[in-house]
């Protein structure tokens, strides 16, 4: 029974991503901003890192399917991990999909899922921006650690371990085009020195 419980946790957690992502997607439509990547967006991630994430998305259709299937080999990479643990990565999970929600919220027509800027680009550091320079890739880190406990499952360890990879290299080239097309984020990076999370004390 506790797996079903939180099999079906998992599910909750994934809906609730694809809630905020398709809200998203709908409020740049709305705005007439473009949701997919063009040739522009392209150039600006990288050819082999837009690769590498259009293969990560695949990979991760193919994991799902597993998981809602749930074959022996997919039983096999089951670990161990208390209650109490998978309990607390739900938890992650929610307080990740809030501020994620909050983030993209905040951003508005600015957000893109593309390294690309909007036209008439503007510096945003009100809500979450006011404490850390990237909190959706704080919150993309924290829902793919809470997704890893709350499967307790190798595969979505890997997942995740592959998504903590990722972020530096996707930072890095984000910040370095915001520097050169945003007017005033160098002083922003200056005043808001905490990439993914605030300074507790």
């Amino acid at each position: 029974m506790p797996d079903a419980l939180f099999h079906t946790l998992f599910w909750v957690l994934l809906a609730g991503l694809l809630v905020i992502r398709a809200l998203s997607a709908l409020q740049l439509r709305r705005a007439g901003e473009r949701f997919l990547p063009d040739a522009q967006a392209v150039r600006q991630e990288g050819p082999a890192a837009f690769a590498l994430r259009l293969l990560a998305f695949f990979l991760l259709i193919g994991v799902l399917v597993a998981f809602a299937i749930n074959p022996p080999w997919m039983q096999r990479l089951d670990l161990p991990l208390a209650p109490a643990f998978r309990w607390a990565g739900f938890a992650l999970g929610l307080g990740s999909l809030v501020v994620w929600a909050w983030a993209q919220t905040v951003l508005g027509r600015q957000w893109s899922a593309q390294v690309a800027l909007r036209g008439e680009h503007q510096l945003i550091r009100r809500g979450p921006y006011a404490r850390v320079r990237h909190p959706l890739y704080a919150a993309l880190a924290g829902v793919s650690i809470a997704l890893a406990l709350v499967t307790a499952n190798g595969l979505f360890v890997g997942l995740g371990l592959l998504v903590l990879a990722f972020l530096p290299v996707r930072i890095v080239r984000e910040e370095k085009m915001l520097l050169e097309g945003v007017p005033g984020y160098a002083a922003y990076a200056k005043a808001v020195r905490y990439r993914l999370l605030p300074r507790i004390w």
